[in-house]
C-alpha cells in the first residue's frame, strides 16, 4: 500500500516545500503579519509580525495534488468544497485582521453564521445523495440512521470540528502535525472501506500538511492562519462524513476535541464562578504556563493523537 501510493504523499509534499520561498517572502513583503493577542503568553509576542495566512501553501498545494492525481467524482469535490468553503471564511478573518492591524477579524457571529450556513449546505447534500447512516465505534458493524436529523446534527460535527482546529492551531507545529496524523487514519480507513479516492485525497492533504510543516514546525517561518485551520478542520470534518464516521472525530481527533473544551470550561466557569480552571486555555498554553516548552507541548500532543489513531483503528474492527 505505501509504495502504491507515496506519490499522493510525495508530490504535494514537493508543491509545498516549493511554495514555500515563493509565498512567504510575498507575504512579508504585503506586510500580511500576525498579530499576538494581548491576553496570551508573554513569550509569543516574539511571533508578532510572523507571516501568517500560510495556509495558502497547502491549499494551493493540495489542490494541485487533486487536480493532477485523483479522479474528480461527487464525494472528492465535496470534500474539496467543504475545504475552500471554511478556508475562505478563514481567508476573510485573516485578510481583516492585517488590514485593521490588530487581532480582531470578523466577529464571533458573523464566522459563526458563516460556517452554520456552509455546514448546514454540505450536510444537505450528504443527506440528500449519501443517505442518513453513520457508523458507530467499538460495535461492529453497528450502523445507525440518522434521518432528518442528519442535516442538523453532521452541521454541528462540522462547524464543531473547523472551530476546534482552529482553536488548536496556537503553537508552531500543532495543529499541522496534529492533522496529518488524523488524515493517515483516514486514508488508512478508507483503503480498508474501499474508498480508494477519498484515501488518495487524504494521503494528498497530508503530504501537503507535511510539506507545510517544513516551515510551520518551531520556530515557525509562517502561520497558517485562520486560512488554513478552518480550511483543515472542513477537510477532516467532509472526510469523516463521506466515510460515515462522524463519530469517529472526538476519537482520532482527541486532541481538537480537548482544545475546544478546555475554552468551554475555561469561560463558562469564568462566567458563573468568576475562577479559572486553567492557567490559560486552551489547552495547550496551559501548559505554557505550567513551565513546558513550547516543542515539548507539541511533541506531547502529537504523541497522544497517534496513540488515539490507533485506539480509534481498533474501534472499527
Amino acid at each position: 500500500m505505501f509504495f502504491e501510493n507515496i506519490k499522493y504523499i510525495g508530490i504535494p509534499f514537493i508543491a509545498a516545500v516549493i511554495l514555500g520561498p515563493i509565498i512567504i517572502p510575498l507575504l512579508k513583503k504585503l506586510e500580511i503579519g500576525q498579530s499576538v493577542r494581548k491576553e496570551g503568553p508573554k513569550s509569543h509576542y516574539k511571533k508578532s509580525g510572523t507571516p501568517t495566512m500560510g495556509g495558502i501553501i497547502f491549499l494551493i498545494a493540495m489542490i494541485f495534488g487533486v487536480l493532477t492525481l485523483v479522479d474528480l467524482d461527487k464525494k472528492i469535490s465535496i470534500i474539496i468544497l467543504s475545504t475552500l468553503c471554511f478556508g475562505l471564511i478563514g481567508f476573510i478573518d485573516d485578510f481583516l485582521i492585517v488590514i485593521k492591524k490588530d487581532n480582531e477579524g470578523l466577529n464571533p457571529n458573523q464566522k459563526l453564521i458563516g460556517q452554520i450556513v456552509f455546514g448546514i449546505l454540505i450536510a444537505t447534500y450528504f443527506f440528500k445523495f449519501e443517505g442518513s447512516e453513520i457508523i458507530v465505534p467499538f460495535m461492529t458493524n453497528k450502523m445507525i440512521q440518522l434521518g432528518v436529523i442528519y442535516i442538523p446534527f453532521m452541521a454541528f460535527v462540522l462547524v464543531g470540528t473547523v472551530n476546534s482546529v482552529n482553536l488548536t492551531d496556537g503553537l508552531d507545529g500543532l495543529a499541522s502535525g496534529v492533522t496529518v496524523f488524523v488524515l493517515l487514519f483516514f486514508a488508512y480507513i478508507s483503503y480498508k472501506y474501499g474508498e480508494t479516492s477519498i484515501m488518495q485525497t487524504s494521503l494528498i492533504l497530508a503530504g501537503s500538511c507535511i510539506g507545510f510543516l517544513i516551515y510551520n514546525s518551531y520556530p515557525a517561518r509562517v502561520f497558517m492562519g485562520d486560512t488554513g485551520s478552518m480550511a483543515l478542520g472542513g477537510a477532516v470534518g467532509a472526510i469523516a462524513m463521506t466515510l460515515k464516521l462522524p463519530l469517529i472525530i472526538p476519537i482520532v481527533g482527541g486532541i481538537y476535541f480537548i482544545e475546544a473544551l478546555s475554552v468551554i470550561i475555561q469561560v463558562l466557569s469564568y462566567k458563573y464562578r468568576n475562577k479559572k480552571v486553567f492557567l490559560m486555555s486552551p489547552l495547550h498554553h496551559h501548559y505554557e504556563q505550567k513551565g513546558w516548552k513550547e516543542t515539548k507541548v507539541v511533541i506531547v500532543f502529537w504523541t497522544i493523537t497517534l496513540i488515539l489513531c490507533l485506539i480509534a483503528v481498533i474501534s472499527l474492527l
